[in-house]
């Protein structure tokens, strides 16, 4: 369930509210009675973090950009057993 944030333009008062998406906007403050109790707009409060997400739902198609090495390199730690070797 989203969770609106409600202002009242008479009194200032704010408050968060948690509403099912079928529920009718609440329309009278609870702190003064007034009828200019609204919906704000308001950021959402989550955040994608770390890697698993990007690797998984949005990494383009097409295959892996080659390392840069250079011809008399030594062999990588991982001894080319890693997706870019």
């Amino acid at each position: 369930m989203p969770i609106y944030e409600y202002r009242c333009a008479a009194c200032g008062h704010q408050h968060d509210h948690l509403q099912k998406l079928s529920d009718a906007p609440i329309a009278q403050c609870p702190a003064c009675g007034s009828a200019d109790y609204a919906k704000q707009l308001s950021a959402p409060g989550f955040e994608l973090k770390g890697s698993g997400w990007y690797q998984t739902d949005f990494k383009k198609s097409g295959a892996p950009a080659a390392c840069p090495a250079a011809p008399d390199a030594p062999p990588p730690p991982c001894a080319g057993s890693c997706a870019c070797h």
